[in-house]
């Protein structure tokens, strides 16, 4: 089974604070959901159309422990702390097995 990867990019942060309480709840809802970190934070480098952007890559067991993390209680409390404070791109996707 290939592995998952969720990527997000954060377009816009409207709501410092809004956002510090998402991190605080959305890192062990998504860990606890069989996610590990692999990068966070501003790209080093970007090319071609790539955007200067907050971005998170997320490494999961598999598309379908990556979509139950993201729709558990834990996750969905996180995204209701987060509100309307950033726009994002979330996006999840599949492995080369």
């Amino acid at each position: 089974m290939a592995k998952a990867y969720w990527i997000s990019t954060y377009r816009s942060i409207s709501d410092p604070a809004a956002m510090a309480e998402y991190a605080k709840l959305a890192g062990p809802a998504l860990q606890g959901g069989g996610g590990r970190f692999l990068a966070r934070g501003m790209p080093a480098m970007v090319y071609e159309a790539g955007t200067t952007q907050r971005t998170v890559l997320i490494e999961f067991d598999s598309v379908e422990q990556a979509i139950a993390a993201h729709d558990s209680p834990a996750y969905q409390q996180a995204l209701k702390a987060l509100g309307n404070g950033a726009e994002r791109d979330i996006r999840i996707v599949a492995g080369a097995e």
